[in-house]
C-alpha cells in the first residue's frame, strides 16, 4: 500500500504539469504507475484504459481516480483524484475571474477573441484524432457512419439534448449486436437515468449542468461542449456565445481535463459558490464509478453488451464533437477570427502543431489584431 503522502505528491505533479489533454494525462499515469514505479501491470492499466472508455464522464480524470485508488484504496482515489484535479481547477477559475471581469484590460479581451477563435478548429482536431482507433472497432461500418453522422447533424440543433443521441446510438448498437430476448436487465441499467430540473433557483441549475457535464457525456472530452453551451449560452443566458468560447480556450490551455470547462460556466452563473459547485459535481460521478466499481472493471469489459454501447456510443461522441465546432463557429463575431479558426486548422490538421501552442498563437494574434 502506497502512503497518502507520496499519491499526494505524485498525482498533484501531474495535475499541475498536465497539459495537452487525456493522452498527456493518461501518458504520465502509465509513466508513474507502470515504467517508474511498478505499482500496476502494464495489461491491467491498458484494461483500465478501455473500461474508463465504457463510462461517461472524463476517462483521464478516471483513469487518475482508478490507479490512486488501485494503489491506496479509497483514501488514495480520494486524495490521488483531488490532486490531479485541483490544480487546474483552481487556475480556471483565477482567469475566468480576469476574463468575466467588467472591464477587463484590452490585450485580455485580445487574447480572448483570438484564442476563442481557434477553439472550433480544436474541436475539428480532437473528433478527427478519435477516427481511426473507433473505427478500427466498428462491428458494422455502414452502422458506424450512420451514428457519427447522425450526431454531427443533431449537435447543432439540439445542443445539450445531443445526449439522448448517444444513448440512442448506443441503445441501436446494443439491440443490433444482441437482440433483446440476449441482453436481460443488467445491460439495459449501463444507461444513466435522465430526470429533469424544472426547479427554480440558479444555483439548482448550475448544479444540473454540472451533473449533465460529469454523468450523461460519453466520449469525455469536448463531447461536454454542446452540452455547456446550451445551458450557458442558449437556455440561460448565464454568458455570451464570445464568453464561452474564453471558456473552452481556457480548459485547454490549463492542466488538467477541458471539464473545467464548466467551472466557468459555474462563476459566470453564480461567482465563486457557482464555480466550486458546477466543478465539483462534474468530477462526483467519476469518483463514484471508480470507488464503487473500481473491483468489476474486467467484468464490466467483458460484458459483450458494454463494449456494444461503445460500438454506437463512440462515433456518435466523435459526431457530436465534430458537431460542436460548427456551434462554437457560429458565435464568432469578428471577421477576422474566421482567419485566426483557418489558420488554427492548418496548424492543427496540416502541420500537426500542439493545441496549446496553437491556442497561444492565436491569443497572439488576437492581442495585435484586437480593437
Amino acid at each position: 500500500m502506497v502512503r497518502l503522502r507520496t499519491v499526494l505528491r505524485e498525482w498533484g505533479r501531474i495535475g499541475l504539469l498536465g497539459f495537452g489533454g487525456p493522452p498527456a494525462h493518461i501518458r504520465l499515469l502509465r509513466q508513474l504507475t507502470v515504467e517508474r514505479r511498478g505499482w500496476v501491470s502494464a495489461e491491467e492499466f491498458e484494461d483500465a484504459v478501455a473500461t474508463c472508455n465504457l463510462l461517461p464522464g472524463p476517462s483521464s480524470t478516471q483513469m487518475s481516480i482508478y490507479t490512486a485508488w488501485r494503489v491506496a484504496g479509497t483514501p488514495g482515489a480520494l486524495v490521488g483524484g483531488t490532486a490531479f484535479i485541483a490544480p487546474g481547477g483552481v487556475v480556471i477559475v483565477l482567469l475566468a475571474v480576469l476574463f468575466l471581469s467588467g472591464t477587463p484590460p484590452l490585450g485580455v479581451l485580445g487574447a480572448g477573441a483570438g484564442g476563442g477563435a481557434a477553439v472550433a478548429a480544436v474541436a475539428v482536431d480532437a473528433g478527427w484524432s478519435l477516427v481511426p482507433s473507433s473505427w478500427a472497432r466498428a462491428a458494422s461500418p455502414t452502422r458506424w457512419v450512420c451514428y457519427l453522422v447522425l450526431a454531427l447533424v443533431a449537435t447543432p440543433l439540439v445542443g445539450g439534448w445531443v445526449v439522448l443521441v448517444l444513448l440512442g446510438c448506443g441503445l441501436a448498437e446494443m439491440i443490433a449486436q444482441h437482440p433483446p430476448r440476449r441482453l436481460g436487465v443488467p445491460a439495459l441499467a449501463l444507461f444513466p437515468g435522465l430526470i429533469g430540473s424544472g426547479v427554480a433557483g440558479t444555483l439548482v441549475s448550475v448544479a444540473w449542468t454540472g451533473l449533465k457535464v460529469g454523468a450523461l457525456s460519453y466520449g469525455g472530452g469536448f463531447v461536454v461542449i454542446p452540452l455547456m453551451q446550451s445551458d450557458a449560452v442558449s437556455h440561460h443566458h448565464w454568458m455570451s456565445g464570445a464568453q464561452f468560447l474564453n471558456a473552452v480556450a481556457l480548459g485547454q490551455v490549463t492542466p488538467g481535463p477541458v471539464t473545467h470547462t464548466v467551472g466557468v460556466v459555474g462563476y459566470a452563473a453564480a461567482g465563486l459558490g457557482g464555480a466550486l459547485l458546477a466543478d465539483v459535481l462534474a468530477f462526483v460521478p467519476s469518483y463514484l464509478f471508480v470507488i464503487l466499481g473500481g473491483r468489476h472493471f474486467d467484468a464490466i469489459r467483458g460484458y459483450p453488451p458494454a463494449r456494444a454501447l461503445l460500438d454506437g456510443a463512440g462515433p456518435a461522441a466523435i459526431g457530436a464533437i465534430l458537431g460542436s465546432s460548427i456551434t462554437l463557429a457560429r458565435a464568432l463575431t469578428l471577421s477576422w477570427q474566421y482567419g485566426v479558426l483557418a489558420g488554427a486548422l492548418v496548424l492543427l490538421l496540416v502541420l500537426r502543431r500542439g493545441v496549446v501552442t496553437t491556442l497561444l498563437l492565436a491569443a497572439a494574434v488576437g492581442v495585435l489584431l484586437y480593437r
